[in-house]
């Protein structure tokens, strides 16, 4: 039976999100990475961890590096920290997750294996693998918030489409259906309060930071599909989520409001992949508060400093006017 997830007595709960570990096999890179895992779990003492993606790297590599031989292992040591603390977690696919050597069927009963896991397989009949949701209950033991995951593709199966892959229409119906089983008779203002998680940002957080006041740290494009499939539109039309959480970007941290959702980049974890000197790896905490429209979210970096205030990005003015 797949465990419970419950506010606190305090009315708290709290979520790290980790991203793009990009394990391969247990290299003095991945140890770092587990060390940053480990130091962030003892510190925040979380409800829930989240891997938004690529937390292990099955692509290709350049001519004298090692590749990930046993995708299977890499993936249960890249958890291991985790798992062993007894705290339930989460998984959503990145692009590099079983890009070789292992399907996504494979990893998702890997993934399964673990008892610590709430990962669901979710709906054979739409896109993607990993579409679930998650619901956290009230002090009453109902539902009182809810958690979307998703798979948002790896690259573009369309020959004239270059780039990487968009979340498609199936999911977005899943979306919506989602949202109306879990808010039976609720109307759109009063659905529970919920969160999205994925991978791939979407266009939204280009927009966002072109037009927007955003808060942290953009040293690199937002590789986002080539194709807008409408996510940020079902989400606004859902009317209950509140923020998103995605990875896949490794120098990019920031957040900022969209047209009433937050949008936020992960911390990116990982130390077997590129990264910024002076950019430490870490994780985004996110804390919840029952019958809260409302989220906290702070970074904790691998050295165990709290990043509470992110830098000020203020749109330029001519990007406002949209000239």
């Amino acid at each position: 039976m797949k465990r419970q997830l419950a506010f606190h007595e305090n009315s708290t709960f709290t979520i790290v999100q980790f991203t793009d570990l990009h394990w391969k096999d247990g290299r003095p890179e991945d140890l770092r990475t587990q060390r940053m895992m480990q130091t962030t779990i003892e510190l925040e003492q979380p409800d829930l961890v989240v891997f938004t993606g690529d937390v292990i790297y099955t692509g290709p590599v350049e001519p004298g590096n090692q590749a990930c031989e046993h995708p299977e292992q890499a993936f249960r040591d890249a958890v291991s920290v985790v798992e062993a603390c007894g705290i339930p977690w989460a998984f959503v696919f990145g692009n590099h997750d079983a890009e070789q050597r292992i399907t996504q069927a494979e990893l998702i009963h890997v993934v399964q294996e673990h008892p610590h896991s709430v990962t669901e397989a979710g709906p054979r009949d739409i896109a993607g693998m990993g579409n679930y949701t998650l619901e956290i209950a009230g002090e009453d033991g109902l539902p009182a918030a809810v958690l979307y995951l998703f798979d948002s593709g790896s690259y573009s199966t369309v020959e004239s489409i270059p780039g990487y892959g968009w979340i498609q229409q199936s999911q977005l119906r899943w979306l919506m259906d989602e949202s109306t089983r879990v808010n039976p008779d609720r109307s759109r203002g009063d659905k529970l309060p919920a969160l999205a998680f994925f991978h791939i940002p979407i266009p939204e957080y280009q927009l966002m930071w072109n037009s927007q006041i955003c808060y942290g740290n953009k040293y690199e494009p937002v590789c986002c599909a080539p194709i807008n499939s409408g996510l940020f539109a079902t989400l606004l039309e859902m009317g209950d989520v509140m923020g998103t959480f995605c990875g896949h970007d490794h120098v990019n941290d920031f957040h900022g409001d969209y047209h009433g959702i937050r949008l936020c980049y992960g911390r990116s974890s990982g130390h077997s992949t590129y990264g910024r000197e002076g950019m430490l790896r870490g994780g985004r905490v996110i804390q919840m508060r029952a019958g809260k429209r409302a989220f906290d979210t702070w970074l904790r970096l691998e050295d165990g400093s709290v990043v509470k205030e992110q830098p000020e990005h203020q749109p330029e003015q001519e990007k406002q006017r949209g000239t």
